[in-house]
């Protein structure tokens, strides 16, 4: 066991416990955004960070393992600082109105709020980029903006090439979570990666060809670990276009997947006795919340049975 101070309050924890498991035993609610329990920790939205007595810069808490007599602040002035320019840099150039720290639900809203983020302080958004026009961007070739400067954004047409999921890389904060779960966390297809550098850089395909040209299995784990929406079941999309989408009329009904002898863990989410979208819970020991294509696309044939 660990023993360190939180907050002025002293917490034993077992080794290898990370500051956030740590937090989180004593009721503090610490922002995540690229953190997700089935997948390792890369420290990428820096969100999380907390202070640490003794170091020189804040550390991240979703990774930094407890150590004896570590102090630890997490709502200090220094934090909320870095956590309101963070959700500030985000605002300004993503949309986040779908964000949250684990799943789309609109939820990092409330700690935009908390911290007093306002992302209108870096001006007017500037205009959509037509489709396909991130995917050239080559690294360092920038240019000073004409006239009165704009925030620069990511925003996009979204990338529908399919009829299972689409890409809406306007809501793409680069958590590389659906990278990691694409690559050795998952599924070891590696079909997408990121490319670019600095506000150029994107997730890609290989040369952004489209899906269907790509090493795409379509398992869907991408969609399973984006916590913005970016990546979303095209019926989830496409309901949502039509304003049908609402989460308050689903049901969730926990079963398993018939397709193969594994047993993977499902819950089937139905909207007008429909199932709209299948996901899996990160604690199951079967899956860790990844399934593959059958198991998260494989339901139409239950929504194209005979009526009764």
């Amino acid at each position: 066991m660990v023993e360190l101070t939180i907050d002025g309050e002293s917490v034993t924890v077992p080794e290898g416990t990370t500051i956030l498991g740590a937090s989180r035993t004593q009721g503090i609610d610490t922002p995540t955004l690229c953190y997700a329990e089935n997948l390792t920790p890369v420290n990428v939205c820096r969100v999380c960070v907390v202070e640490l007595e003794g170091s020189r810069v804040l550390v991240p808490a979703c990774s930094r393992a407890v150590e004896p007599g570590m102090v630890i602040l997490t709502d200090s002035e220094r934090v909320r600082t870095s956590r309101r320019m963070v959700l500030e840099f985000l605002g300004s150039s993503v949309d986040l109105t779908l964000t949250g720290p684990i799943a789309p639900d609109g939820s990092i809203g409330a700690y935009a709020e908390r911290y007093g983020a306002d992302a209108s302080r870096y001006g007017p958004a500037s205009s959509p980029a037509p489709a396909g026009e991130r995917d050239t961007h080559e690294a360092g070739h920038h240019h000073a903006p004409a006239g009165d400067a704009a925030a620069s954004t990511v925003a996009q047409p979204t990338k529908i090439d399919n009829e299972l999921y689409v890409r809406d890389y306007s809501k793409c904060i680069l958590c590389y979570k659906c990278v990691d779960a694409c690559g050795e966390e998952a599924q070891n297809t590696f079909a997408i990666a990121v490319a670019g550098r600095g506000f150029d850089a994107r997730i890609s395909t290989e040369q952004a060809v489209p899906l269907p040209e790509s090493a795409c299995v379509y398992c869907g784990n991408c969609i399973g670990v984006c916590p913005t929406g970016a990546l979303m079941f095209k019926s989830e999309y496409d309901m949502r276009e039509a304003g049908t989408w609402d989460e308050s009329a689903q049901t969730r009904t926990d079963t398993i997947c018939p397709y193969c002898g594994v047993g993977c863990a499902v819950t089937l989410h139905a909207q007008d006795d429909r199932i709209v979208k299948v996901t899996s819970p990160t604690d199951s020991t079967i899956t860790d919340g990844h399934l593959c294509i059958k198991g998260r696309f494989g339901f139409e044939f239950v929504n194209n049975r005979p009526k009764a």
